[in-house]
């Protein structure tokens, strides 16, 4: 058996995008996860469109980090209104019922990260492809 490499080093443009259903107004270009890094978090780069959002959810054990890369949002836990702006961010405990939604013209971008995964990349990966629109691609400096 190989050793896994110490560091991975990874461009943006070798992150495959989905939406985990057709009608989602957001999609999640995947960073780092179990299935390509053998990882037990997932990283994503979460895109919602201009009043995009995510349906309420919450975790069992997981930590869930959003860092707003651009764009301006507001998220629920619990309840409890918070205000995103870029270079803002948000840690939702476990077991704590959260959305976010994109308030801005624009996109929404976030860098979101969950540990461990409780199979969120896999619910991810069996979603729809995506492709990042120019727009994206700049954000994310691909560009």
């Amino acid at each position: 058996m190989l050793k896994p490499a110490p560091a991975i080093r990874k461009a943006m443009a070798e992150c495959p995008a989905w939406r985990i259903s057709p009608e989602d107004t957001n999609y999640f270009a995947m960073v780092f996860d179990a299935t390509g890094e053998g990882c037990d978090f997932v990283a994503v780069v979460e895109i919602f469109e201009p009043g995009g959002r995510t349906p309420p959810n919450a975790h069992t054990r997981a930590h869930e980090m959003f860092f707003i890369l651009e764009g301006e949002g507001r998220a629920w836990a619990d309840g409890e209104m918070l205000e995103l702006r870029r270079g803002d961010a948000m840690l939702v405990r476990p077991g704590s019922a959260h959305e976010v939604e994109n308030t801005g013209a624009g996109k929404l971008y976030c860098l979101t990260v969950m540990t461990p995964d409780e199979d969120f990349a896999a619910l991810i990966r069996r979603g729809v492809p995506a492709t990042l629109s120019a727009q994206d691609r700049a954000v994310l400096g691909m560009a």
